[in-house]
């Protein structure tokens, strides 16, 4: 589509991330890729803050992750979705609906 991407909105990685991985486990550039692929490349998703968020995640417990080998024979760390993952998926996916109506309900204010 265009060439302007858009931060990501604080708290919003997480959820993209959580929603990437509930659908499979994968390393953190198909990460970054997926997301790009999904949104038509108009959301930036910069190491200096997968990575992070990646290591925060796995810290909370929402995700866990095991060496393996990726397509291209390299080394990489694949992270999937742990149980409690799923569950804050779920919580996530409620809260950001509910900020993505209240935005809403501004924008359209007359």
């Amino acid at each position: 589509m265009g060439t302007n991407r858009t931060d990501l909105m604080q708290g919003t990685l997480e959820l993209l991330i959580l929603k990437t991985l509930s659908r499979e486990a994968m390393h953190g550039y198909g990460i970054a890729q997926r997301i790009h692929q999904a949104v038509d490349d108009l959301l930036k998703v910069e190491d200096g803050s997968l990575y992070p968020a990646l290591y925060r995640m796995e810290a909370r417990g929402w995700i866990s992750s095991e060496w393996g080998t990726s397509d291209n024979n390299r080394r990489a760390k694949f992270y999937k979705l742990t149980r409690t993952g799923r569950r804050q998926l779920a919580a996530e996916s409620t809260n950001w609906e509910r900020i993505a109506r209240a935005v809403t309900r501004v924008l359209e204010a007359n």
